[in-house]
């Protein structure tokens, strides 16, 4: 059982090793101002996609701000975006409006030659090496008002009418992909419900909370502050990048933020949250029976959509369900190895969190810390515990030192 300094020193330790996951502000600004100025390319009174007000929004981790920087400074951040139209010309299947999209940005010679292959349901802009970062972006179409309805969404303290934030799709492997021109038949997703979900579940205090409505603006303002369950969602990230090292079957980043939102318990602690989330998430994995398989598949629901399993590749793909449980194994065995260092000083700390989430975040994350401290010790506030001898915001103030070595009276 940890001390309350004890969770105060740990939580303190994972807060500093969060803001060196974190992209820099540096970083994020360039993501916005280049995704901002695709927008307005789409949007341009020459394009054929003017008439229905086409706007660019974040999605996934930059929309939630758990992104976490590549292990390798060298690999590329992945942004999630949508595009977004109001309405569409009726004669237009799938096909038609992801072209549309396709061929306006082939118009603009930079972005021409900054596309990459066309997925199945995004388009992928790859900036330069200096970047390092590519965005995929996600043609779709929302009805007239949607915007308002989305706003209202983010700013209400009650969850409700969730649904009503769904979008349509392209996707070129649904049936209808060639023919179907009617949007409502298309493929529905609700990003920014589950979104709103997200930050209801991470919230401590809705209504005291930085304004939810800054996380669907066109152009976002970076955040340096970060809830705590925004911080364990790094770290679990983290800890799966630095397992799986580039695998293609590593567990996806929606089953683990799904997982851990649905386990967090509004703890204010990082550690305790934490060990709280990583016990409890895998109590979140439903069995359902499946007639396309004849037999119970493993499910994990999408807390905004009913029908959909984040967990369906793991019937295509096996390895991906025993990875899942290996990296859970791993993290669980990792996180008893941290705790069971409480007593025994930083460096042991420091040496138990250096090969799950990597020396150089580590190392940086306790420097950080060691200068909070001394910060603190200069300013009167930071003191020692009777009992523990830790040090923290609890117990005896610590006297601060002159240049010479004595304590100042």
């Amino acid at each position: 059982m940890l001390t309350k300094e004890q969770k105060q020193q740990f939580s303190d330790i994972l807060e500093e090793l969060g803001k060196t996951l974190d992209i820099t502000e540096t970083q994020y600004e360039a993501a916005v101002k280049s995704y901002e100025a695709v927008g307005n390319w789409l949007a341009k009174e020459d394009s054929t996609l003017a008439p229905f007000s086409p706007e660019i929004l974040p999605q996934g981790s930059f929309m939630l701000g758990t992104m976490v920087k590549p292990i390798n400074d060298k690999d590329d951040l992945d942004i999630d975006l949508v595009c977004q139209l109001k309405g569409k010309n009726p004669e237009w299947t799938q096909e038609d409006l992801k072209h549309k999209v396709g061929d306006r940005l082939k118009a603009h010679g930079t972005y021409k030659e900054m596309l990459d292959e066309e997925g199945r349901r995004c388009w992928t802009l790859v900036y330069s090496d200096d970047a390092n970062y590519h965005m995929d972006i996600l043609p779709s179409i929302v009805d007239k008002g949607y915007r308002m309805i989305l706003e209202k969404a983010f700013s209400d303290t009650e969850l409700k009418d969730i649904e009503k934030l769904g979008i349509r799709i392209t996707d070129n492997q649904t049936d209808n992909y060639y023919c179907e021109t009617n949007h409502l038949e298309w493929l529905k997703s609700n990003p920014f419900g589950y979104g709103r979900w997200f930050f209801q579940q991470a919230t401590l205090d809705f209504q005291k909370a930085f304004s939810l409505n800054e996380s669907i603006a066109p152009v976002p303002k970076y955040k340096k502050e970060k809830l705590p369950l925004q911080r364990v969602v790094q770290i679990l990230k983290r800890h799966r990048d630095m397992l799986f090292n580039g695998n293609e079957h590593k567990p996806i980043s929606i089953i683990i933020t799904t997982l851990a939102s649905k386990a967090y318990n509004k703890e204010t602690d990082i550690i305790e949250a934490l060990i709280n989330v990583v016990n409890n998430m895998e109590n979140y994995i439903e069995e359902r029976w499946s007639d396309e398989h004849g037999r119970k598949i493993k499910w994990i629901l999408n807390p905004v959509n009913d029908e959909e399993n984040f967990a369906d590749k793991w019937q295509e793909y096996p390895q991906r369900e025993k990875n899942f449980y290996h990296w859970l194994n791993e993290v669980k065995k990792d996180l008893n190895n941290i705790l069971a260092q409480s007593g025994k000083g930083l460096q042991y700390i420091n040496e138990s969190l250096a090969k799950p989430f990597g020396r150089d975040a580590v190392t940086k994350a306790f420097s950080n810390y060691g200068e909070n401290l001394r910060k603190q010790r200069e300013g009167g506030s930071l003191n020692v515990a009777a009992k523990t001898g830790m040090i923290g915001t609890a117990g005896t103030t610590v006297k601060n030192h002159n240049f010479y070595g004595k304590e100042e009276q």
